[in-house]
């Protein structure tokens, strides 16, 4: 990479000017828009070297951009490949397989810097979290995983092979690849298999739970995923549930539009959509007025039999994908958080049928958003834990989340 000098140099410059008010992946967007000097070797290079910088979390701020750059490369890789004309002998003989290796070499070169200062929040987290190895988790780039849709295996598997795609099929339904592999072209996203972190396709564990419960309360369970986002709970609830009556809201009419697209690729049709601000007590008299974006007329929704909410929170389970966000965290954010969710779930609890379900889930890994919500739920209505669980990613390369699952 004879360029590498230049594109250090200029990974500087945007890293410097970056504030955080946007994703990087949108600055990055915007800032290469502008100059169309940087070809596509360029953009790649210059993206990459800027994404492993801020997997140096907190601990970034122990060096100067240059150098933080030098180390966390050294950090990231298990081998100097493209990186080799930025280091001198020293480094290249010192580079391991062994990222703990690696690091006691940083170590000793950089007597001020400390893993622990790249998640330095281990007092904020859920106690059954290890916090050393989800603190190194961060220097490693996570993998890509994949659901495949009911009745879709042969064909998907079958597909990625005659391609000569890498992956490991973990289950009958999920698949590991390399991060960054494309698929579009081979398999039909959405319909054939669905984008997902290991995670949350482990949240339909707890959906199987209560399969055959929600079976006896109503021969078509209704569904409302209350922060669907761009659906992908409601697509795993659709595969497992089979038939239901599906409810999908969320704050944002952007992201219900891109709902729409990928719930038909996924073949759903049949379901009721509206936009929501669930601070709003009065948001859920929303539901009964919901339009159909099925050819249903009736759009009267009877009272719901499992309510799905993946809650807005700090995403800290998930800043192995997006380092920007361990970067700029800071503490106060998170109380913010917990009092949204707080809302959320104090303001969407009523549409319960008795002995309905909601199941809470996260993609965070702090006691305050996790097991403290667990019992604030407990303490202020009338539903019982059934379970709960952090879903730990950190050593399968995946995203780490929480899940808790109550009775009405």
């Amino acid at each position: 990479m004879k360029y590498i000098h230049q594109h250090i140099k200029s990974a500087c410059l945007l890293i410097n000017e970056y504030n955080g008010s946007m994703p990087f992946t949108a600055y990055l967007k915007n800032h290469f828009s502008q100059h169309k000097k940087f070809g596509s070797k360029d953009r790649k290079y210059i993206s990459q070297i800027c994404y492993q910088y801020f997997r140096l979390g907190k601990s970034a701020k122990l060096f100067s951009t240059e150098d933080g750059i030098k180390v966390t490369i050294f950090l990231c890789n298990e081998v100097v490949g493209d990186w080799e004309l930025l280091y001198d002998e020293s480094w290249i003989k010192n580079w391991s397989s062994d990222l703990n290796q690696r690091i006691e070499w940083i170590k000793n070169n950089y007597p001020s810097f400390n893993e622990a200062a790249i998640f330095p929040f281990d007092h904020l987290l859920s106690k059954e979290i290890d916090v050393a190895h989800f603190n190194l988790s961060h220097l490693i780039q996570p993998d890509l995983f994949c659901r495949i849709r009911p009745g879709q295996s042969q064909k998907v598997t079958t597909a990625l092979t005659n391609a000569g795609i890498a992956f490991k099929q973990l289950s009958d339904s999920s698949l590991s690849l390399p991060n960054g592999t494309k698929l579009e072209g081979l398999v039909v996203i959405d319909k054939e298999l669905v984008i997902q972190d290991l995670s949350s396709q482990a949240v339909g564990d707890v959906m199987q739970t209560i399969k055959n419960s929600l079976s006896l309360l109503n021969s078509k369970p209704v569904v409302w995923d209350c922060c669907a986002a761009s659906g992908g709970k409601s697509i795993l609830a659709k595969d497992i549930f089979g038939d239901i009556s599906l409810t999908v809201s969320d704050v944002r009419e952007s992201i219900l539009r891109n709902l729409e697209k990928r719930f038909a690729e996924a073949g759903i049709s049949e379901y009721n959509s509206f936009v929501a601000d669930l601070e709003d007590p009065n948001a859920i008299n929303l539901i009964e007025g919901s339009t159909y974006s099925s050819t249903s007329t009736d759009s009267r929704i009877p009272d719901i039999d499992l309510i799905i909410v993946d809650a807005p929170c700090t995403g800290s389970g998930t800043w192995s994908r997006t380092t920007e966000q361990l970067f700029f965290f800071e503490e106060n954010q998170l109380n913010w958080f917990q009092r949204l969710q707080q809302t959320i779930v104090t303001n969407t609890i009523p549409t319960l049928k008795k002995g309905g379900y909601l199941l809470y889930i996260t993609c965070s890994v702090f006691e305050k958003e996790n097991e403290a919500m667990t019992a604030f739920i407990e303490s202020t209505t009338s539903l019982k834990l059934v379970q709960q669980q952090n879903i730990k990613g950190y050593d399968n390369k995946a995203d780490t989340m929480f899940a808790a699952l109550f009775k009405n």
